[in-house]
């Protein structure tokens, strides 16, 4: 369904009973609310909670922003490097007073917020610029953004800015996301390949926007880095981190840990930068021990 939030359109997938403690759930990078599994979802609603995922503006079928252009990554990269400022369509602050937003709109005055890998650091922003809004707070698999912080390896960054071979046949772009799965994933949990392609298949399908990937990229990198903000975090937190993380390496969830007051952490063995289906009652566990100390 269409909710209008923070004067744009978002689409929310709004799932459980009604009086459930409400679960507003923070996709990462262009990915879509399809990206948390159904039933990853479903083992969340059986634990009591009404789980609201959405897509963020720009990505899936939420409110598209073209007229901003496609920006220059490369340039912006650079800008980071030598510690300039970097120019951005949107900031990561903007889609955390969405989310904020959205909360309002549905009539709620609180929730508990999980966010993944981007979504993680949308997070961060709304529960330092919204904290009323926060009841406990999941980190999965992010980071604060300091430069200190190991960064992924070459070949980590070289499949990530890579593109499908042709971005208008479906195929084509199924294989290039299957490249880059098998990058980023997890070593220990490896998907079976059909099911992979199969939930590949049905988000491209979905929505397809990698000119908003580029936008939400550029958001990021001109973030910068929020250690400064993670003071301000006083909800309940819980990191989940993989310990095979190749994009995000683990030592910025130990980071986010010691920089978070009374964070509690669980840093899993052969996970890599997704959400494998042996892990989801581990991920519900989490999440749920993070709501029960709110």
């Amino acid at each position: 369904m269409q909710i209008s939030a923070n004067g744009i359109s978002l689409e929310v997938d709004d799932r459980g009973p009604a009086g459930g403690e409400p679960l507003v759930m923070i996709m990462g990078l262009g990915m879509q609310l399809v990206a948390w599994p159904e039933g990853l979802v479903d083992q969340l609603v059986a634990k009591g909670f009404r789980v609201i995922r959405f897509d963020n503006r720009d990505v899936g079928l939420s409110q598209r922003f073209d007229h901003l252009g496609v920006p220059n990554i490369a340039a912006g990269a650079i800008k980071h490097t030598l510690g300039m400022a970097v120019a951005s369509p949107y900031r990561l602050a903007d889609l955390a007073d969405d989310t904020a937003a959205l909360i309002d709109a549905l009539g709620l005055q609180s929730a508990h917020v999980c966010g993944a890998s981007m979504g993680g650091m949308v997070a961060q922003h709304l529960a330092a610029r919204h904290p009323q809004r926060v009841r406990s707070l999941t980190l999965m698999m992010t980071t604060s953004g300091a430069r200190r912080l190991p960064q992924p390896g070459w070949k980590v960054r070289m499949a990530l800015m890579s593109r499908p071979e042709n971005a208008r046949d479906l195929d084509s772009v199924i294989e290039h996301f299957v490249r880059l799965y098998g990058v980023i994933g997890s070593p220990g949990y490896p998907p079976e390949p059909a099911t992979l392609r199969e939930r590949l298949a049905m988000s491209v399908k979905r929505s397809y926007r990698p000119a908003a990937t580029a936008r939400q990229l550029m958001a990021i990198v001109a973030d910068g880095d929020r250690t400064p903000m993670l003071a301000q975090i006083r909800q309940p937190t819980q990191i989940v981190h993989g310990l095979a993380d190749p994009l995000v390496p683990v030592e910025a969830g130990r980071e986010l840990a010691r920089r978070i007051a009374g964070a509690q952490i669980d840093l899993i063995e052969g996970m890599g930068h997704d959400l494998p289906q042996p892990l989801w009652p581990r991920f519900a566990a989490d999440i749920a021990a993070a709501a029960g100390r709110a």
